[in-house]
């Protein structure tokens, strides 16, 4: 699987990076044919102390599972896109397993 990392406007350290990547590892188990995932990181700017921004898109066969949550830290939005994203990817394995 490719998993492709970016930070705008900062340089995400190697340690958030691979957080991110084991996180995206672990939806394997929800639904195998993952073929990719392409995360972008973002720091918004504003006065609240959630503004740590994280888009996250899965690429599997069809289309692709989007999530975008923003949160106080990285660690903490990426877990929010991660729970979104598995109920996604579940949803889509009941449809296709529910076809013909």
């Amino acid at each position: 699987m490719n998993i492709n990392i970016s930070s705008l406007h900062f340089k995400a350290d190697k340690k958030l990076e691979d957080f991110i990547e084991q996180k995206i590892e672990k939806l394997t188990k929800v639904y195998d044919n993952i073929i990719g995932a392409e995360v972008i990181l973002k720091i918004e700017n504003g006065e609240k102390p959630e503004n740590k921004s994280v888009d996250m898109r899965i690429k599997i066969k069809g289309y692709d599972t989007l999530a975008d949550k923003t949160a106080k830290t990285f660690e903490e939005a990426v877990d929010l896109c991660i729970e979104a994203l598995k109920k996604q990817l579940t949803k889509v394995k009941e449809k296709e397993r529910s076809r013909p």
